[in-house]
This record gives structure tokens, C-alpha cells and sequence, in this order.
């Protein structure tokens, strides 16, 4: 039976992937900070799906602990066929008044874990000429707004060099690059989220079914819901001053 690995496995999408790959029958491999929480999400996936469940606890800001899963990741025993690149969190202030060991936090995170990752797993999928990676990735890599935008924006154009550059093997990469999702994510930032209307909140369920049916098919960019469709062309043809007018305007209502 094929193995997936998820990052930030918890919560919001990585726990919405897990679901969806237990589903499908994968074994898993659960990564996450809060052993309790993990432990949990495995014994339920466990029951109610029959399948095998490993869990490794690791912090991702941490090198000695992100070698950990690297090593998981590289492995040859039991080796992964999917992985989630997910774990992720934001940071509300602007980057003038942020402690800069918190901005190195995000981009070890966001950056250095999918990049390692990546790089770890890839070797075995080419070799065996199959494997999926998705790198979970935000509308927000397309606007100015703040550290976080330019982190994503580097998961984006990350997954889809690695995309064009497995074009001839069975190796598929996708970003998946989700608007507004129903998450801890904007609770754990203490972020402000109160007045944004509902028509624009998507669920994790949805995001991720749509995201594994891009992935599967081979397309570098899944950006789920027709809202978030329709405000990507917008940014991707609107003057960048407007841009970065919305994407600092967006930042500041956050806060």
C-alpha cells in the first residue's frame, strides 16, 4: 500500500488531506508540533479508515528537526508516494515591527520545509517514476502583502519550475493556492476576519478535493473557488501599483 506524508496534519487543509488520502487508502504519515493532537488524528483516521498511521513530531523552525522528516521523506523503507507539503502560519504585523526571529520562522516554514522536502522525496519518485507532490500555496502569492505574499509567491513559482521540469515523468507538482479557508489559521494569527463577507470563505473539504484532482491531472496551479478565480486574472492584469495598493490595504484590515 502506497505511504503519504502531510505536514501541519492537525488542523484545516493538512487534516482535510489526511482525510482525503486515508480515504483513497493511503497509509499516512502524520507531521505536526502537538504530539497529542497527532496522536489523536491518528487513532481516528486508524478506526475509521483501516489503514497504518505513523506520527512524527516536529517543529519545521527547528533544522535538527526538519532533518528528521527529511530523513522519513528520503527513505527506501516504506517510501512516499504523496507528499503535503502544508505546515504553514502568518504573521499580522508588518515586517518593520515584527521580531526578525519570527520572519525567519515563517520562511523556514514556508520556504526551507517545502524546498527540503521536496528535494529529499524527489529522487526515489524519479527513480520509481511516480509520485505526487503538492505544495500548499495562497491567492496572496500573487499581491503585495507582506512577508507572507512573497513567501507564497516563492512556493508558487517553486511548483511550477518543478512542474515544467518533470514534464516527461509520471512525477506530478501542484500548487495549491486556496483564498480564504474555514482554518486555525486566522485565529492562531490573531487576525482580524470579522468583516469579511461569507460568500468569500471556502471550506477545507472542498479546497483540498479540488486540489487533489488537479494534482492527480498534472496541473501546476489549482486555485479553488470561482471568487478567488476571477480576483487572480484581476491581479495578474491589473497595474502592479493597484496591486500593491490592495494587497497593503488587505494587510492593514487584518491587524
Amino acid at each position: 500500500m502506497a505511504t503519504a506524508l502531510v505536514t501541519g496534519a492537525t488542523a484545516g487543509i493538512g487534516a482535510s488531506y489526511a482525510k482525503l488520502l486515508a480515504k483513497e487508502g493511503f497509509d499516512l504519515v502524520l507531521v505536526a508540533r502537538d504530539l497529542h493532537r497527532l496522536k489523536a488524528v491518528a487513532k481516528e483516521l486508524v478506526n475509521s479508515y483501516k489503514i497504518k498511521v505513523e506520527t512524527l513530531q516536529a517543529d519545521l523552525t527547528k533544522p535538527q528537526q526538519l532533518a528528521k522528516v527529511e530523513k522519513r521523506v528520503s527513505s527506501r523503507i516504506k517510501p512516499i508516494e504523496v507528499l503535503i507539503n502544508n505546515a504553514g502560519f502568518g504573521i499580522k504585523y508588518s515586517f518593520i515591527d515584527t521580531e526578525l526571529n519570527k520572519e525567519q520562522e515563517l520562511l523556514d516554514v514556508l520556504v526551507t520545509a517545502p524546498m527540503r522536502l521536496s528535494h529529499a522525496v524527489l529522487p526515489q519518485m524519479i527513480k520509481r517514476n511516480s509520485g505526487v507532490i503538492v505544495n500548499v500555496s495562497s491567492v496572496a502569492s500573487w499581491i503585495a502583502g507582506g512577508t507572507y505574499s512573497a513567501a507564497k509567491s516563492y512556493v508558487t513559482v517553486f511548483s511550477e519550475f518543478l512542474n515544467t521540469e518533470l514534464k516527461s515523468t509520471n512525477v506530478k507538482v501542484s500548487a495549491l493556492c486556496p483564498g480564504f479557508t474555514r482554518t486555525e489559521f486566522h485565529q492562531r494569527g490573531k487576525m482580524r476576519m470579522s468583516g469579511l463577507p461569507n460568500f468569500m470563505w471556502l471550506s477545507s473539504d472542498q479546497v483540498v478535493a479540488k486540489s487533489w484532482k488537479y494534482a492527480k491531472a498534472g496541473k501546476a496551479i489549482c486555485i479553488p473557488g470561482w471568487q478567488y478565480l476571477i480576483l487572480i486574472t484581476i491581479a495578474r492584469i491589473a497595474p502592479r501599483p493597484i496591486v500593491r495598493k490592495v494587497g497593503i490595504t488587505v494587510r492593514r484590515k487584518q491587524r
